[in-house]
């Protein structure tokens, strides 16, 4: 590990999220009501800092640097003051004068907590990366989220590279490791726009909709942990360099260049605690890479990233409910794991 580097630069989405509670998803033509509503942070970059930031009291545990595209817009303005209030540098955030900020519209039903996104691509689909100076960055770690959501970024070269897989490459030329997260987007680009950039990625966040689109074999929640072991497996035959992690409502597999294969289940919340799912999956990354960034061993970090999850269920926003670290270990503890 290089000590003389320190924090995360975190760059892609940065979205402000207009969650609305309703009574039912509606078939087209038909009602549903609003129960609820608020606005929080959205998009990989955006929820992973915050979150990271949350667990210490508002206070980074490292450093965190922002990078993107945003408008020149109320919503822009909101993203600068976010960053301000929780720590996160914005020095290596740009903003663009021809899009606004990007924003989603999460409906999500109050029963179930499952959710359903209408997205805004703004000026998130305008950035890609090229005025980002990687020399200028003494972050760790370079994390880029999410793959199939930034449209300059996946945009094809002539060289049959995206411009996410040399981005990538110059974030490892210049001494960082590399994380990637992906969309859930239903789709066939999975093969043609995310395999390129896997031989530039040391660490691959990816949930079992997303594998099961990489390698071509289906992959459920429920599936046995030995489909998840042999997902990230193939997974990593395809070029990713140290490790993917695959997570799941049951659980999280994190399988190693070296070989290793280790599980952990997530934590048990209680049905009548869930107030919603969205930011889980940036939930359990953030917690996940803190213990990556400590240096902890692999099943520390997947049982850090499970129990922050388990927190961000509490809220029907992305980061609304996390709580500092040794409460979201508390929650394990309580409750127990699957």
């Amino acid at each position: 590990m290089n000590d003389s580097r320190q924090g995360i630069l975190l760059a892609g989405n940065w979205i402000i999220d207009r969650v609305k509670l309703i009574d039912v998803y509606p078939e087209q033509d038909t009602l549903a009501t609003i129960s609820a509503e608020s606005q929080s942070n959205g998009g990989g970059p955006f929820n992973v800092s915050k979150d990271l930031s949350k667990l210490f009291g508002e206070k980074p545990p490292f450093p965190l640097f922002a990078a993107g595209l945003i408008g020149t817009d109320p919503d822009g303005e909101m993203i600068l003051a976010d960053c301000a209030e929780h720590g996160i540098d914005t020095s290596f955030l740009q903003v663009s004068e021809d899009a606004p900020t990007s924003y989603t519209d999460v409906m999500t039903v109050e029963s179930t907590g499952r959710r359903t996104f209408f997205h805004q691509r703004g000026a998130n689909a305008l950035f890609d990366g090229s005025r980002l100076d990687f020399e200028a960055s003494k972050a760790r770690f370079f994390y880029l989220g999410y793959l199939l959501l930034l449209d300059a970024m996946d945009e094809l070269q002539a060289d049959g590279e995206t411009r996410a897989t040399q981005v990538l490459r110059r974030a490892s030329e210049s001494g960082h490791r590399t994380v990637v997260d992906i969309v859930s987007e239903d789709s066939d680009r999975f093969r043609r726009l995310v395999t390129p950039a896997l031989p530039q990625i040391d660490v691959l966040f990816l949930n079992e909709f997303e594998a099961s689109r990489v390698t071509g074999q289906e992959l459920r929640p429920d599936s046995s942990r030995e489909a998840f072991e042999q997902a990230a497996r193939q997974i990593l035959e395809m070029g990713v360099r140290e490790m993917v992690v695959i997570h799941a409502e049951s659980g999280a597999l994190a399988g190693t260049s070296q070989g290793e294969a280790v599980w952990q289940g997530s934590v048990r919340v209680h049905e009548s605690e869930i107030r919603g799912a969205v930011g889980a999956g940036d939930a359990f990354a953030a917690g996940f890479l803190l213990g990556l960034h400590r240096g902890d061993p692999v099943d520390v970090c997947l049982k850090l990233g499970v129990t922050v999850a388990a927190s961000c269920l509490l809220h029907p926003t992305t980061s609304g409910g996390i709580l500092p670290l040794e409460k979201c270990r508390a929650l394990g503890d309580e409750w127990g794991f699957r």
